[in-house]
């Protein structure tokens, strides 16, 4: 080999060299940082989980290869936690939080630079998280949980399995933009529909407890429980009231009919959770949570107990089960 050529091949070997060695170095780690508004071991975590790391999968986020996750867990019934979980997920410097529900909040309040993704959260513009669904601004975007029009749908699912159903007790959060919104649409449905509705504040458990029997008394009663933080809160002893008193009951999500409630029709969380996963990857690509809208829920699932239907003595239409998406034996 002549020496002009050994130079020239030398010397693209030292140009190769060093890119072969950042090819061969594994991708750049990217952090991200989890508040979840509900327990660890509950099954509806599990389900939110899945779909976010289906989602992120799907975008070729590998844990533990290109992307590490710190997950923070508290129940609703503790969310004195929310603001020191929320300090502890930022001061882990992530390059993006994923938030949910009533753990928003206490996310902005903690962080106005770092990118904030929730999912399922009632009302964002009405309480004050976004400035518009279009263009959110700030450093918050995310995916609502359920939109009003759902409210109307609860109650004519109620009264397809309960035709005799003429009145309605409502578990609300009245102080939340979210409970008023969803009672005003089921005002509105209710005379159509020939029922009458009747609101419970959710966020007192002692009330819930007096109103609830009280109501009961009355004949062809029935319970709407409506998406709220303080709704999850009061989970159980809902479930248990309506178990007690024998009223039919429709809850907002799944986890409701997992541990007893009669049925349930709201937004699909794996999808919810996995179509977060798509902003948190864009937004670590670099875009601007600001110029990503908020988005509504696309995909609804309705779930029907028939232990509960068969100890209220109801039998679920033939149409109402052929629609359900999944039914409890």
């Amino acid at each position: 080999m002549r020496r002009r050529e050994f130079i020239t091949l030398l010397g693209g070997s030292a140009v190769a060299w060093p890119l072969a060695a950042r090819a061969q170095q594994p991708d750049r780690m990217r952090r991200i940082g989890v508040l979840m508004s509900t327990a660890a071991d509950d099954p509806e975590s599990q389900v939110r989980v899945a779909g976010f790391l289906q989602g992120l999968q799907e975008l070729g986020w590998t844990v533990g290869r290109n992307v590490r996750i710190d997950w923070r867990w508290s129940a609703v019934d503790h969310r004195d936690r929310y603001q020191a979980l929320a300090a502890e997920l930022i001061a882990l410097a992530p390059d993006v939080l994923l938030s949910t529900g009533p753990t928003v909040r206490p996310m902005q309040q903690a962080t106005r630079t770092i990118p904030i993704v929730f999912a399922g959260l009632n009302d964002p513009v009405a309480g004050g998280t976004v400035t518009s669904l279009a263009r959110p601004g700030g450093n918050v975007t995310g995916f609502g949980s359920i939109e009003y029009g759902i409210s109307g749908k609860w109650l004519d699912l109620l009264k397809q399995i309960v035709p005799r159903l003429t009145r309605v007790a409502v578990i609300r959060d009245p102080g939340g933009p979210g409970g008023i919104g969803q009672f005003g649409v089921l005002q509105g449905v209710a005379p159509l529909l020939g029922v009458e509705v009747s609101p419970i504040n959710a966020g007192d458990p002692e009330e819930i407890d007096r109103a609830i029997p009280a109501f009961a008394r009355g004949p062809n009663s029935g319970l709407i429980v409506t998406q709220a933080a303080s709704t999850a809160l009061h989970r159980d002893l809902l479930i248990t009231l309506a178990a007690r008193h024998r009223l039919p009951a429709i809850y907002p999500s799944r986890s409701f009919v997992i541990r007893g409630g009669l049925v349930s029709y709201g937004d699909v969380s794996t999808d919810v959770f996995r179509r977060a996963a798509g902003y948190v990857d864009r937004i670590l690509k670099g875009e601007k949570p600001a110029d990503l809208p908020v988005q509504a829920p696309t995909q609804y699932e309705t779930l029907i107990n028939l232990k509960t239907a068969k100890a209220l003595d109801l039998a679920i239409p033939e149409s109402v089960l052929l629609r359900a998406d999944e039914v409890i034996e």
